[in-house]
């Protein structure tokens, strides 16, 4: 190998570690705003771009981007990957580790700046299980549990699915309360398809087994499912956890506990839950002006009473039979969102 070529593995992956800590810096200053990270990144690019300033000139001289056979080549994972926040960090970390082992192999770059890179790594990760749950639950407006009840066949159940994402549902929960688990687990694997081709979360109604068999988004639980605590401990941190409140002490507890979202309601009486009495709008009021973190209205909210939902506090609803069980699936989609935007 040649001084020069060398020299242009040693610039481009300086050019390509800097860029990387550039964007990493970025995530935790702005998105993390965790000060310590920050300047931990701004660090180690500093001291990157510092320990070859020396060889600026030398380094600039052999660059040659315009016959670089690599420019032409395209990264086949790029164009089909979805862009968020998770996906820039990861890519980016790889990247930033990758340049590093390049420039300690050509470059003599201490080997202590990549092992740090590997703690900064699962770090930064750790943060960002936690509030890419709350960004990804931050847009989401209009939430379907699912009932298969009323279909004729499990292909029918899925068209109406499909068809409630393709309008702008943006979170959907299998709930099935009297089918065996086989069959659960197989819709579930068809629903989770499904919810990742538009881009939206899918939820599994009080079956933790389930949630991790299918790689669902997370799980909802009921009152009277396991307690919150044990099913973080189950899940871990990156699953999304909802549940099901009634009163504002049952609020309390979940936010104390550390819920990520939670349905309030029966608003309005539902036979989805029968003997449930409904909680009416107040307790959305209260929802409203006292929950901290998504809450979702819930029981019998359909197109002709959203106004009073919304009225009484709430910008986010979950529906059940408005959907599932209407004529005009598509026409109720549309009258719920227009609504809540």
């Amino acid at each position: 190998m040649g001084h020069k070529d060398l020299k242009r593995i040693i610039d481009v992956n300086i050019n390509r570690a800097t860029e990387a800590l550039r964007a990493l810096e970025e995530i935790a200053r702005f998105y993390l705003n965790d000060a310590k990270m920050s300047e931990a990144l701004k660090n180690m690019r500093h001291f990157l771009c510092n320990f070859f300033d020396g060889e600026y000139s030398s380094l600039l001289s052999s660059r040659d981007t315009v016959n670089d056979v690599g420019v032409k080549i395209q990264n086949p994972t790029k164009q089909n990957r979805n862009i968020n926040i998770e996906n820039v960090f990861k890519s980016n970390i790889k990247r930033l580790q990758q340049a590093l082992r390049m420039l300690s192999e050509y470059g003599n770059l201490p080997e202590n700046l990549r092992y740090e890179s590997y703690t900064l790594e699962k770090e930064m990760f750790e943060r960002l299980k936690m509030n890419i749950k709350k960004y990804l639950l931050e847009n989401r407006r209009l939430y379907l549990v699912t009932n298969s009840d009323k279909f004729n066949s499990d292909d029918e159940f899925l068209d109406r699915i499909a068809l409630a994402l393709k309008e702008g549902v943006d979170i959907i929960q299998l709930r099935e309360k009297n089918r065996p688990a086989k069959e659960i687990i197989k819709l579930g694997k068809r629903i989770r398809e499904l919810a990742s081709n538009f881009n939206a979360l899918f939820i599994v109604n009080d079956r933790i087994d389930i949630a991790k068999i299918v790689k669902a988004d997370g799980v909802h639980l009921g009152q009277d499912d396991i307690s919150l605590d044990i099913a973080r401990e189950i899940l871990g941190d990156e699953y999304i956890i909802g549940i099901s409140t009634h009163c504002p002490d049952d609020a309390l507890c979940a936010m104390k506990g550390g819920a990520d979202y939670i349905g309030v309601g029966p608003v309005f009486k539902t036979p989805t839950k029968p003997g449930r009495i409904p909680v009416g709008l107040e307790y959305v009021k209260w929802a409203g002006e006292n929950v901290n973190i998504p809450f979702f209205a819930i029981g019998s909210i359909e197109p002709d009473n959203i106004d009073d939902v919304i009225k009484a506090g709430a910008n986010r609803v979950a529906v059940v039979r408005a959907i599932m069980n209407s004529e005009n699936p598509k026409e109720n989609i549309q009258k719920i969102l227009s609504k809540l935007s």
